[in-house]
């Protein structure tokens, strides 16, 4: 009796077991199936079921709400290809065709090409709609097979990627626009340092004559051609750091770097700085190198953030101060550059606003002439060549400015010594050379005018336009020519072409003298092919070391001997 009822209760449990397992498969069922039902009925994407031959099986209501078929007007009647737009169709078999290495014909083999060999793919092609309409589409598609891996069909799910389309092309509309400013802002800043110059020009040029003119002027007025040209310079130098963070902010600040030995540049610096160090009575030191170091900077920017480190710390330093310049290697591989004075020193609250642009930190008073942009540029200029910049101050016994870049162990390439004859002055030579400058403004004509009146071997000719310019150069066959770039008719750079261009003045070396002082500037007009680009205002040493050296290279080839001996 208790066997009979042990039994019963053993099969009992079993098909309740198998009860509850089949209740389970029919609910996994049902859930597949609801699933599936959600999936073909989603109006997300739409998804369209061919046969092997590509003729559309199933079409459902995502398919329909965006393409405006209803399911029986394409069903067992049309392939996929019949409404994707027919040249993006023949462009993609000539590619894959192309990709493949082998022909593919345009239609539905260049849809499902690739997936009838098992290669993933997801195209974007447009669709067109019932009534006409295109939309751009991402349809992915598959190959079905059976049990045996045969195809039997073809499965394509599409989205509509008009949205994303519309977002690309704002953004690109908006970067359009933003480049278009860019380059407006560019131009402004490259014609407001030419406006700006050329006046300065003008100003710093003749002070210079007067201050260096025969006879000497006296006390009273060297003392005011100091002060006119200590004013300009300024204003100079406020111009170019304006117009080089206008540069920076924007992008478009050019750098050459190069391996560069910081004991060439701790040198050029001393020799720039010191002058200004003792003026002021201060006493500066400068690192001895006995290992050589080498970075990869630009060197002139390099120059111009040490030397704006160098001003602040002897202009803001104690009477009878010391300036120290160290340079400390800091693991891995890179170097410190300190700049330490002894002046006021800096609190905590100064130091966060250190680097703000215009912030001066109450030095507006002060008799010392400042921008407050000068730290900006400079750690702008570091942090554009990979370095970082820092301080560290105590009030009341000084501060300490430093750099760190990266060391290379690259080199600087050798130069060759240049032979005495490429070096030799221009008023050694016995016969008068000829100057051509081709310049439209009669301020600046006049300035070189006066300074071509203390080179006796030197005859000046003037041009007032390019195509004047270009006449007296064919007809005189100066030395050297001297041209300002905003000429009225030509430019200077397409009369610079034209001589090129002309065997009978294509030897002539041609220096750019312009207002146009933008590194942009600049490198266009020594890619154009201009021997030297000097930028107004006129520099007076410069401008005779340049004109030297063009005549010294003018002579060198007229005489075939000389170059070739130089060029050894």
């Amino acid at each position: 009796m208790s066997q009979t009822a042990s039994s019963f209760t053993l099969a009992d449990a079993i098909a309740k077991a198998d009860g509850i397992i089949e209740v389970r498969r029919q609910e996994a069922l049902l859930k597949t199936g609801a699933l599936q039902n959600a999936i073909l009925t989603s109006a997300n994407f739409s998804i369209i079921a061919t046969d092997e031959k590509g003729i559309i099986q199933l079409f459902n209501v995502g398919a329909e709400l965006m393409l405006g078929y209803l399911a029986e007007e394409v069903v067992n009647k049309i392939n996929p290809s019949d409404i994707h737009d027919p040249e993006e169709v023949m462009a993609r078999a000539q590619a894959l065709s192309l990709e493949l290495a082998t022909t593919i014909t345009p239609g539905f083999e260049a849809l499902a090409f690739k997936a009838s060999r098992g290669i993933e793919d997801i195209y974007e092609l447009t669709y067109i709609c019932k009534d006409g309409s295109r939309f751009p589409a991402i349809v992915s598609i598959t190959a079905l097979r059976d049990d045996y891996g045969n195809i039997i069909g073809y499965l394509l799910i599409g989205t509509d990627n008009s949205v994303r389309k519309q977002v690309e092309l704002e953004l690109k509309n908006a970067m359009s626009v933003a480049e278009k400013a860019n380059q407006a802002k560019s131009d402004f800043l490259s014609s407001m340092s030419h406006e700006l110059r050329t006046p300065l020009s003008a100003i710093l040029g003749f002070a210079q004559l007067i201050e260096s003119g025969s006879p000497q002027p006296t006390p009273t007025q060297k003392r005011s051609v100091d002060q006119i040209l200590q004013a300009g310079w300024y204003l100079l130098e406020l111009i170019n750091e304006i117009l080089d963070l206008a540069l920076i902010e924007s992008g478009r600040l050019s750098l050459s770097p190069e391996p560069m030995s910081l004991a060439e540049v701790m040198h050029e610096c001393e020799a720039m700085i010191g002058p200004q160090a003792q003026k002021r009575g201060l006493s500066i030191t400068f690192p001895r190198f006995d290992v050589s170091y080498f970075i990869k900077a630009d060197r002139t920017r390099v120059k111009q953030i040490l030397i704006n480190l160098l001003s602040n710390a002897i202009k803001y330093n104690k009477p009878k101060g010391t300036v120290v310049v160290d340079c400390i290697v800091k693991p891995p591989g890179r170097i410190r550059i300190c700049v330490e004075d002894t002046g006021a020193g800096l609190s905590p609250e100064k130091i966060a606003q250190l680097f703000q642009p215009f912030n001066r930190l109450g030095q507006e008073a002060n008799t010392e002439e400042g921008t407050g942009i000068g730290l900006v540029m400079t750690k702008r200029l570091v942090e554009l060549m990979g370095g970082v910049i820092g301080v560290e101050s105590i009030v009341g016994k000084g501060s300490v400015f430093w750099i760190e870049m990266n060391l290379t162990t690259e080199r600087q390439p050798s130069i060759d010594a240049v032979e005495p004859a490429m070096i030799a002055r221009a008023q050694d030579h016995p016969h008068q050379r000829t100057l051509l400058y081709v310049e439209d403004n009669p301020a600046n004509l006049m300035l070189v005018e006066d300074l071509m009146a203390r080179r006796p071997d030197i005859r000046l000719l003037s041009a007032r336009d390019g195509n004047s310019g270009i006449e007296i150069a064919q007809a005189a066959r100066p030395d050297v020519i001297l041209m300002d770039i905003n000429l009225p008719g030509i430019s200077g750079i397409r009369v610079l072409k034209i001589l090129a261009d002309d065997p009978q003045t294509a030897h002539i070396p041609v220096i750019a003298l312009s207002a146009n002082a933008m590194p942009r500037d600049i490198e266009k007009g020594l890619d154009a092919g201009f021997f030297r680009y000097l930028t107004k205002p006129i520099k007076i040493n410069e401008f005779m070391n340049t004109l030297d050296e063009a005549l010294t290279f003018a002579h060198a080839r007229s005489n075939p001997a000389t170059e070739e001996q130089a060029l050894s």
